[in-house]
């Protein structure tokens, strides 16, 4: 601390004690005066397939900064932001260097479900705390790795026993050749046979398409077709979402039920669609028109910068950003990445614009309910609108 500085310290705090005021050790940090700048590390996908949804990650965590001032926790923040890319060959070069270059106390972000399973080893070899705020498969150990979003499997265990109890017949099963299309397809397919259901799939297995070269969805509609299913259950996000849902109402299978997890239909891709859309059934656990107080600030703070309503990877990454403001204002004076990561831990109920949730203490990912939305007009727009809730998933 310069000396000048020192020096008015001292005559304020002597200035303080003569009006018989206390001055508390802890002073800077609650009244946000720290003079400590802390790097954050954000990794997100802001090139390729799903770049809309890095975008999103980016945007959201961005809008909480700027609304609290560029201060997490009372400390002012450098976010440093990295590109993910399309998957682990990118993502993992780009943690590398925000961990052992830029030398973050934490990290955050992350788009795919290969990506992030590439990356956590990394955080806990590093010892630094990874908040995730999408995709995210089962790891064996998460002391280090937390998520604001869902694990991959979450949103299709569940939809699945909606399905079976609202669809007279077989279920089609479909989605990308990756991690994070096996990750999200098993949740539904699991838990799907295990209420009793039966896949139209003539192997009894999923029907997976190339990632990311699957651009033409045509040839795939057909199989669908001819295999005499009910419904079809997918899961595709950004691009991909795009060319399946325009393709699939040009096909002949469009007469047939669509259900997806909900980033099928989620965001800026919805827009790219648009007729195409229109009534396509979807399991996720945001939707902008949530009635409360947290939503109502999100969406009017989003709006005030961006064309259209926020998404839920927009709202996953606010909420990465309000826990680590709450974790790092309790982690001391000096918050090292230890301490944030201890703090994380002993948070308890978090209020987002999604309601309230928690971390699992197993899992280190949250405890929330998931809504079942459809694609319908809302006035001149087409909109994800809530239909019904759930089921309530976490451990």
């Amino acid at each position: 601390m310069p000396a000048t500085h020192r020096q008015r310290r001292r005559v304020l705090t002597a200035a303080l004690v003569a009006l018989g005021l206390t001055v508390s050790a802890c002073a800077d940090k609650a009244g946000g005066g720290s003079s400590e700048t802390l790097k954050i590390g954000l990794l997100a996908s802001l090139s390729g397939t799903y770049q809309a949804v890095g975008t999103d990650i980016r945007d959201g965590f961005q809008l909480y900064l700027s609304s609290h001032g560029n201060k997490l926790g009372g400390h002012p923040v450098q976010l440093v932001i990295a590109d993910e890319g399309d998957g682990a060959p990118t993502a993992v070069p780009a943690a590398n260097k925000l961990l052992k270059q830029d030398k973050v106390v934490a990290l955050t972000g992350i788009v795919g479900g290969g990506s992030a399973a590439a990356v956590a080893p990394l955080a806990e070899q590093a010892k630094v705390p990874l908040i995730g705020s999408n995709a995210r498969p089962e790891l064996k150990d998460v002391t280090w790795i937390w998520h604001t979003s869902y694990l991959s499997e979450e949103p299709g265990a569940a939809i699945a026993p909606h399905i079976k109890d609202s669809v007279n017949g077989t279920v089609y099963s479909i989605g990308p050749d990756y991690q994070g299309g096996w990750d999200e397809l098993k949740g539904f397919t699991d838990a799907y046979t295990r209420a009793g259901g039966k896949l139209a799939n003539p192997d009894g297995k999923t029907r997976w398409t190339p990632f990311p070269a699957t651009t033409n969805f045509t040839p795939y509609f057909a199989q669908i077709k001819a295999s005499g299913a009910a419904a079809v259950y997918t899961f595709y996000a950004g691009g991909a979402a795009v060319d399946f849902v325009k393709q699939y109402a040009q096909s002949e299978a469009k007469d047939i039920p669509l259900y997806a997890a909900g980033f099928l239909t989620e965001g800026g891709v919805l827009n790219a669609q648009g007729p195409a859309a229109r009534n396509i059934y979807s399991v996720l656990n945001y939707s902008p028109d949530l009635d409360n107080a947290d939503n109502r600030t999100f969406v009017a703070g989003w709006k005030g910068n961006h064309d259209g309503s926020p998404t839920t990877y927009a709202m996953a990454s606010y909420d990465a950003a309000a826990v680590l403001d709450r974790a790092i204002g309790a982690a001391g004076d000096k918050p090292t990445a230890q301490t944030i990561n201890a703090a994380i831990g002993g948070l308890g109920q978090i209020n987002s614009p999604r309601g309230t949730w928690q971390f699992s203490k197993t899992t280190h990912s949250p405890v929330q309910k998931w809504y079942l939305r459809q694609v319908r007009q809302d006035g001149r727009a087409l909109s994800n609108t809530v239909v019904g809730d759930l089921a309530t998933v976490g451990q």
